[in-house]
């Protein structure tokens, strides 16, 4: 390790509150350790506020201490190309009374399934802590928001949440983990109509031709397939604020190297915790356009950002902690192509803050200006990561106090 990496992580060490020192700083590999133990264990048990860190999507709402009386504000909050995902704003609260799921094309009122199906546009929270194994895949109908602050939800067990060419969807503070491949089987996505759905790949987040869409502060781990994938055509999403750990390959963006109307898709990846036990994917792009911005990697096990089919990558303003391992510093991985293609890529890394000798191999000549004026967001500065992810990931939020 040299010592500008050694002063790097001292200087990390100052700016988040996470670290303390308990011995002096003699061995850089040890000094790592810390690092990794102090982000990926203690950094949970903060009661940090949000007010004030530069994450702008919790200083929009999270200071509040009637939240919970203004929930639907929270839909005024996004950022990046997901930023009009409006969800169930101006709908009825819908409140979750029952954790079953007996019946996938008749569900009962009062339950999470017979929520997402109905047509009109619904705000959905839960009346107490609960946990639900679904049957089949939960298969979500347009103008909806599951809002998990005031309960612990976990969506955990079994087949979990499907986006299916449906819009305005906004995913708030749930537990997804543990989930299934589920179908070969009758399923209802509204109220006036059921019907056969094929084997699911068993993701987290399954998004197919879905637009609008903003998955925010959620936990996700230990899936099939992958824990958020967006394929077919979706496009205009922001996956923010979530915490991501346990799992292989973490985020799919674009179907496959043929499926070129993916070219079209849009994705924000911001204030997300990559943490402990991930492998690939965070994410594997396709075709389109991705802006990963001020987002914490604190564990890759292959490679943090990839992709194929030419898409166009900009990195901004994250922390990429590499592994100890001298094979896997880069964070990159150019997919299926040979270097005289991929040189040609645009690929970008700007303001990112690259220790335990990490290192972004760019390529390209730089992202889009219009991109960034349209829809993007300008990145906080890297050494501000630590306090803006620090409560990544589902919120202990409780009545008559800030989250």
């Amino acid at each position: 390790m040299s010592y500008l990496s050694i002063l790097l992580l001292v200087f990390i060490y100052i700016l988040t509150p996470t670290f303390v020192f308990s011995s002096p700083l003699q061995d850089p590999d040890l000094v790592v350790q810390e690092v990794h133990r102090s982000i990926n264990v203690s950094r949970r048990n903060l009661g940090y506020l949000s007010c004030g860190t530069g994450n702008p999507i919790d200083d929009c709402w999270r200071c509040d201490h009637n939240w919970e009386k203004n929930r639907q504000r929270l839909a005024d909050c996004a950022i990046g190309f997901g930023k009009n995902a409006i969800g169930g704003r101006n709908g009825h609260i819908y409140v979750v009374t029952d954790s079953g799921d007996d019946d996938a094309v008749n569900p009962k009122p009062g339950t999470l399934r017979h929520a997402v199906i109905q047509d009109e546009p619904l705000w959905i929270i839960f009346k107490r802590d609960m946990v639900i194994k679904l049957k089949q895949e939960l298969v979500m109908n347009s103008f909806k928001t599951i809002d998990g602050r005031g309960a612990s939800v976990h969506i955990a067990g079994g087949p979990c949440i499907t986006i299916h060419y449906a819009t305005n969807i906004i995913i708030h503070g749930i537990n997804i983990h543990d989930c299934k491949q589920g179908g070969n089987a009758d399923i209802r996505d509204s109220p006036h109509h059921y019907g056969w759905w094929t084997v699911s790949d068993g993701d987290g987040v399954s998004i197919f031709g879905g637009k609008h869409i903003w998955v925010d502060h959620c936990s996700l781990s230990n899936c099939h397939d992958g824990l958020i994938d967006a394929i077919h055509g979706s496009t205009a999403i922001t996956i923010s604020n979530n915490y991501m750990t346990h799992h292989d390959k973490v985020m799919l963006l674009g179907h496959s190297d043929s499926y070129t109307q993916d070219k079209d898709m849009q994705v924000t990846i911001a204030f997300n915790h990559f943490g402990e036990g991930l492998v690939q994917r965070m994410p594997r792009c396709r075709h389109g356009y991705f802006h990963v911005v001020n987002n914490d990697y604190t564990h890759w096990e292959m490679y943090a950002i990839g992709g194929s089919a030419a898409p166009t990558i900009n990195s901004q303003g994250n922390r990429f902690l590499a592994p100890d391992d001298r094979s896997k510093k880069e964070v990159t991985k150019y997919e299926i192509a040979s270097e005289s293609e991929w040189r040609h890529w645009n690929w970008r890394s700007e303001g990112d803050l690259m220790l335990n000798g990490a290192y972004f191999r760019q390529s390209g000549a730089g992202a889009s200006s219009s991109y960034a004026r349209a829809y993007s967001l300008s990145a906080r500065p890297s050494n501000l990561v630590g306090s803006m992810t620090v409560t990544a990931g589902s919120l202990n939020c409780r009545k008559g106090s800030r989250c």
